[in-house]
């Protein structure tokens, strides 16, 4: 088999609402990259904003999978995980990541279980605990602001934030050992918003101007965006800062449309990813 740079991306695929696999597999693609899908579950759509939705579970599928992918050879550079079905599923993908990667794969976890203060969802506080054994493996996450309190144990402040929240949520999140930390959502003031980045040492802010619209499906979009630069070989701080800057040009693209409220039009920021690798 050829050895080009592969990434597995495992997450749902909800079929309407531009989030998780809809969006993670065009924007990977986009950066030249071979993408590989590991669906953990399928929605009807996402679980923001519809009276209700469908939701067929693919725990089960996924040691299947991992079987056939050891019987046929099957590897991979890097994993990058989204949204998960069942705290069963992490266990899976942590057998998954030790059978199916090549030499030095990398583990980049998005722990896509909460956003403004509150757990999706279908989500508890057991779920929380298992997702922290996943980020202690992961070699980078992906959290916002939500996630990160959960994680750390720090209370939730909605609202600009100060570099002393910032530091105690990074203390906290490097306890349960998280190594590289890529945290969004931050600002400290209301016209800013942007990112923290810590990789051991000294955090690293980037931040872009605040747009006013809060919108489903950008935590998926900066995940996939970062995944993609980053393996292209920017730097974590640079690849956080060029997937703000696609999330940022989705919203732009979206705003006026009132009735595009379950997403934002990522496809026409996709030519900032494709003009960048020529």
């Amino acid at each position: 088999m050829s050895k080009d740079i592969r990434i597995l991306t495992i997450q749902d695929i909800s079929c309407v609402g531009q989030c998780s696999l809809t969006v993670a597999l065009p924007i990977l693609s986009a950066f030249g990259i071979e993408t590989g899908v590991l669906p953990t579950a399928v929605l009807s759509n996402h679980t923001g904003g519809y009276s209700g939705w469908t939701f067929a579970d693919l725990t089960e599928e996924i040691p299947k999978i991992d079987a056939q992918w050891q019987k046929e050879g099957v590897d991979f550079n890097a994993f990058y995980t989204g949204y998960l079905g069942s705290a069963k599923q992490i266990e899976y993908i942590k057998r998954l990541f030790k059978d199916v990667s090549r030499p030095g794969a990398e583990l980049i976890v998005d722990p896509a279980m909460a956003d403004n203060g509150k757990l999706y969802a279908g989500f508890d506080e057991a779920f929380v605990e298992d997702m922290k054994t996943l980020v202690a493996q992961a070699d980078i996450i992906l959290p916002n602001i939500t996630e990160a309190c959960f994680l750390s144990g720090v209370e939730y402040l909605d609202g600009c934030q100060t570099p002393e929240y910032i530091e105690k949520i990074m203390q906290g999140l490097r306890k349960i050992g998280a190594k590289k930390i890529v945290l969004t959502g931050v600002g400290f003031t209301a016209d800013k918003l942007g990112v923290a980045v810590n990789e051991g040492g000294s955090t690293e802010y980037r931040f872009e101007d605040y747009v006013d619209r809060r919108s489903h499906g950008t935590g998926d979009i900066f995940a996939s965006v970062f995944t993609g630069a980053y393996m292209q070989g920017d730097s974590i701080a640079d690849a956080a800062q060029f997937a703000a800057q696609v999330v940022i040009e989705s919203i732009k693209q979206t705003m006026g449309d009132d009735d595009h409220w379950y997403g934002v039009k990522f496809e026409k920021a996709l030519k900032m990813i494709t003009e960048r690798n020529r």
